[in-house]
């Protein structure tokens, strides 16, 4: 099933980002496009491995959301972004985000508690935007009842799941060696 989404990483271009290695790919970045068929694996796959008990599925801005849209459609649940922007909505929740090359700000809006939530995102690689995820997730009295993510990049996925005492389900490991994604 996942044979075209290993393909589509083949000749990934890589940008660096100060120290950091960014691959660039139709799922982390809708570039050069997302074939239909890709995003049709891709959220099968996810559908496959994850739990789809959920009230809401749970998509990170920016590039979670067509991940969340497909799910969505698939599955018939609603989907919630969490934003980069304040609103300044009733119940708005506030957290920082801190990645491999950004520091910024994320709202949450639409989370209620009680909530049973999918959490889905395009790559783990420092865990920034999950734990603030997470964190705010957490504090709103939602429950995470999965969480699944296209490509690992980050180094230690097991001490980010003690940290955040929860599994991370992934579609693939990935890394960046020589200027090139190696899929591992």
């Amino acid at each position: 099933m996942l044979d075209r989404l290993r393909k589509s990483l083949e000749n990934c271009p890589i940008v660096k980002k100060g120290d950091y290695d960014y691959f660039v790919h139709p799922i982390t970045d809708g570039i050069p496009k997302m074939e239909p068929e890709l995003l049709e694996d891709v959220t099968s796959e996810i559908i496959e491995i994850g739990n789809m008990d959920c009230d809401k599925i749970v998509a990170a801005e920016a590039m979670a959301i067509p991940l969340g849209v497909a799910l969505s459609l698939k599955i018939g649940k609603p989907y919630v972004v969490i934003r980069k922007r304040q609103y300044g909505l009733p119940g708005e929740v506030s957290v920082e985000q801190v990645t491999g090359y950004s520091k910024s700000n994320m709202y949450v809006n639409g989370i209620y508690k009680g909530d049973k939530v999918l959490i889905v995102d395009d790559v783990l690689s420092t865990g920034g935007t999950l734990r603030a995820s997470v964190g705010a997730l957490r504090s709103i009295g939602a429950q995470i009842v999965d969480t699944v993510i296209v490509f690992n990049k980050h180094k230690n996925k097991k001490e980010l799941e003690d940290e955040l005492k929860m599994e991370i389900k992934t579609l693939l490991d990935v890394d960046v060696v020589n200027g090139r994604v190696v899929v591992g």
